[in-house]
């Protein structure tokens, strides 16, 4: 079976990533719909010229009703009130969706969550398998040094990031929050200004940079008396997000209507092999 791929976002530097990430894929899928923002100046354009290439034969729209019964699967690097709108269309048309889109509110969670309960869909703060790597380090870490060190998480992004902490750094902290038996909501510290006082034992730091054309940098700080554990992720392209966010969109496609994460996708690969 081959996969036919909807990406919106196409002008934008992951939508770039992902157009190209389906193009060059080994897997078995191909681009069979890019979805612009409306009134886009890339409305009409060919994909493959949009890549710097020859046409391919898909070209961009702002609607995604007239291609959602063209597509299998649709993969949205986007906005939360995009996402949204996006998924509104999908509920419709049963579409699955990989959603890599972050800075949700809750309402806006439990918006996306009730308009997509009957479709399959694969959502995760980073889809890259080395960052998902670092989720289970770091719960492992958390798990083994316990309330004995002190946790804080600094994350840097480009200039145009327009939500903070990343999604990843949240992420991570839930991973901390978790391993701990605690809710993040209740420890988390998200800014320090001032005459603070003394750390809190059981608080979890948050710290974040945006600067020039950072792609993503992930560092969680285990720091105890006398010693510090540091674990680091630094992403030196979006390409290892927009392959992951293929595969999991190729996976999505064969699973019944649920909730699904980039772990759930590494964990059944693992499990093939």
């Amino acid at each position: 079976m081959t996969v036919r791929v909807g990406v919106t976002g196409p002008g934008g530097r992951m939508g770039r990533m992902l157009l190209q990430a389906i193009t060059d894929s080994e897997a078995p899928c191909v681009l069979a719909a890019a979805v612009a923002r409306p009134g886009s100046s890339l409305v009409g354009m060919d994909v493959g010229q949009l890549l710097g290439g020859e046409a391919l034969g898909v070209r961009v729209t702002d609607d995604l009703l007239s291609v959602a019964g063209r597509i299998d699967v649709l993969i949205d690097f986007s906005l939360p009130e995009a996402t949204l709108a996006h998924a509104q269309v999908c509920a419709e048309h049963g579409v699955p969706m990989v959603i890599g889109t972050t800075g949700f509110t809750d309402d806006q969670s439990e918006r996306l969550g009730s308009t997509t309960k009957a479709l399959a869909v694969c959502q995760s703060s980073n889809f890259a398998p080395g960052v998902n790597l670092t989720f289970k380090l770091v719960e492992a870490a958390a798990k083994a040094l316990g309330d004995s060190v002190d946790v804080e998480i600094m994350e840097a992004h480009h200039r145009h990031k327009i939500d903070a902490p990343s999604g990843t750094a949240l992420s991570l902290g839930e991973a901390v929050a978790r391993a701990r038996g605690r809710d993040l909501s209740d420890v988390a510290v998200h800014a320090r200004e001032g005459r603070t006082g003394a750390r809190p034992q059981n608080a979890i730091g948050f710290s974040s940079i945006r600067a020039g054309d950072i792609v993503g940098d992930h560092t969680v700080v285990f720091a105890g008396d006398g010693e510090r554990l540091e674990i680091t992720h630094r992403a030196g392209s979006r390409q290892a997000f927009a392959s992951g966010a293929v595969t999991a969109a190729c996976w999505l496609v064969k699973q019944p209507a649920g909730r699904y994460d980039m772990q759930d996708v590494l964990t059944q690969q693992e499990s093939a092999r």
